[in-house]
């Protein structure tokens, strides 16, 4: 299970107890939020974009939307999400 590599990898810090886990879903945003109660604004989401050499990954905001003229202007190429595949 991911989880039991996770904590495993937390314990040679001895970090192993930051890790939570809900008795309800935290899969969304507004999901997380709720089961934290705290505004989605405090939660922090990963966005995957294609880049030229792998993956450009963006850590942002649960309530932030990417801005497109400034990703291209970071990254010199447009906002294009990665596919499940």
């Amino acid at each position: 299970m991911a989880i039991e590599k996770v904590r495993e990898y937390f314990r040679q810090y001895g970090r192993e107890g930051d890790i939570l886990e809900f008795p309800v879903s935290s899969a969304t945003v507004e999901l997380a939020a709720q089961a934290l109660h705290t505004a989605p604004a405090h939660i922090a989401k990963t966005l995957s974009f294609e880049g030229e050499d792998g993956c450009i990954l963006v850590v942002a905001a649960g309530d932030a939307k990417v801005d497109n003229q400034k990703f291209k202007a970071a990254f010199g190429r447009k906002a294009k999400m990665l596919t499940p595949d």
